[in-house]
């Protein structure tokens, strides 16, 4: 007798890697220590992408500055 082939359960979604690690951050974290770890996160994140932004304001006007006007 051969089993039955595994199928994957189209009702059953995958969990992703976030979804997991939220999980496990409930279990372990209290509400206000996971509330503050989600701000910190949120910060760095924000902080980086104001330093891309600010990288890209720099080679913009760098280019601007470089650039020499064309005779006419």
């Amino acid at each position: 007798m051969q089993a039955a082939p595994l199928r994957a359960n189209p009702a059953l979604p995958i969990p992703s890697v976030t979804g997991a690690l939220r999980a496990v951050e409930a279990v372990l974290m209290r509400g206000g220590q996971r509330t503050a770890r989600r701000n910190a996160w949120t910060s760095v994140l924000e902080d980086r992408r104001r330093a891309k932004d600010r990288h890209e304001a720099e080679y913009v006007l760098e280019a601007a500055a470089t650039q020499r006007p064309h005779a006419t």
